[in-house]
């Protein structure tokens, strides 16, 4: 037993040490102004109406001008139709609202971002979500990336950030008096544990996702910085294969691409490029977004994502599993550290670095608690991800 958990604690350090390297070894890209590549920004939304006001407003800061934004309404039962409308005539930017039947899908979100893109004007595509946040390079970075490297998808970095702070449409607040009150960073919320737990847990999946794809092996990224050619969203036939699956426009997506073009998705290392989004508030919340994100598991074609899965799920019942054995005896407390510490020291490094990159720096204090806890977080969703079904948006997926 013990000889078997040193191994996999020793290929999980090996595998995090590739993982830092793979980190490393990406370019930081700078943004340039001599691209003039049209972009359409598409933001699937379903009952933003708190939220949208901020992103639109991010998006009139944009120091990149040729872009326009299409808003896909996924059926919203609150006023995020009214809100968008009332905002778009005070735009710098051409807004295209595009309501969507109530129907029944499997895959919603899908739905609207291939709708969108249907009648999108951009030779790229850039996807994100309606209760994020954006730098006024944003779009700058990823038009200067695709014209110095020409890449068929790029990824981009994504991190949480304390909620914003609530609209004041609705009390009297015209769409010309909503932008100064939007310049702050938002005041909802604060800093909770829970919200830097969940900090540091996405900044591995972000630091993963991008060092995995520069090592040439695409596992993961996050539809909510996401940009690609049209072109090769058609080339691909779009979701077509993938849309049973209420989960995957983003990593799905791209292993689709990755196969077609195995050179041709790259990772965005530059701070501008860096979209915010709030964590979660409630625990449920947080659990429904997780079984979301294990629903697309099971439509994976390609070994890899499955295989890292299940590694390291291994990997974080080690531990515990040293743990239980040094209490009973069956192995030396010696060896029980040096399980835990080729685990935790390596992951510690490559967390700190992803974490300063993603501007999250005092985050970095929250890792030793994240590890405590983690290990237990895996081992519970890699359960509760057997069993379909999961709340999203007010709507019961499988």
């Amino acid at each position: 037993m013990t000889s078997l958990l040193l191994l996999i604690s020793f290929l999980y350090c090996l595998m995090t040490l590739a993982l830092w390297w793979g980190w490393a070894s990406i370019p930081i890209a700078r943004a340039a102004a001599q691209s003039t590549v049209p972009i359409t920004v598409v933001i699937p939304v379903r009952n933003e109406a708190q939220n949208i006001p901020h992103l639109l407003a991010d998006l009139a800061r944009q120091t990149y001008p040729h872009f326009d934004v299409i808003v896909a309404d996924d059926s919203s039962t609150d006023n995020t139709v009214a809100v968008v409308r009332q905002l778009a005539d005070g735009l710098p930017y051409t807004l295209t609202l595009l309501p969507l039947a109530d129907e029944r899908t499997g895959a919603p979100k899908k739905r609207a971002i291939a709708q969108s893109i249907r009648i999108a004007r951009g030779e790229l595509i850039l996807a994100t979500d309606g209760d994020c946040r954006v730098g006024p390079d944003w779009l700058l970075s990823f038009a200067s990336f695709y014209t110095e490297y020409q890449p068929k998808m790029m990824t981009g970095p994504v991190t949480f950030t304390p909620p914003p702070a609530p609209s004041p449409l609705g009390r009297g607040t015209t769409s010309f008096e909503l932008f100064p009150l939007l310049n702050g960073e938002g005041a909802g919320g604060g800093v909770t544990i829970f919200s830097q737990l969940q900090t540091v847990e996405f900044s591995s999946l972000i630091g993963s996702g991008a060092a995995t794809l520069a090592l040439g092996t695409p596992t993961m990224c996050n539809g909510a910085n996401l940009c690609y050619e049209k072109r090769v969203f058609e080339e691909v036939n779009g979701f077509s294969g993938i849309d049973h699956v209420a989960s995957g426009d983003d990593e799905l997506l791209m292993h689709k691409i990755a196969r077609l073009y195995p050179t041709g998705v790259r990772f965005l290392k530059n701070s501008a490029a860096i979209v915010e989004t709030a964590p979660h508030a409630s625990w449920g919340a947080f659990f429904n977004q997780r079984k979301r994100w294990a629903s697309k598991w099971r439509a994976y074609d390609s070994w890899q994502p499955s295989a890292l899965a299940v590694f390291v799920f291994l990997s974080n019942i080690t531990p515990v599993l040293a743990v239980l054995g040094g209490i009973a005896g069956l192995i030396h407390w010696p060896m029980v550290a040096l399980i835990i510490s080729l685990k935790t020291a390596p992951e510690f490094i490559f967390l700190r670095i992803i974490l300063t990159f993603l501007q999250r720096s005092r985050a970095v204090w929250w890792i030793p608690i994240t590890q405590l806890v983690y290990p237990f977080y895996v081992v519970f969703f890699g359960l509760a991800a057997q069993k379909k079904g999961f709340t999203w948006k007010g709507r019961n997926l499988n």
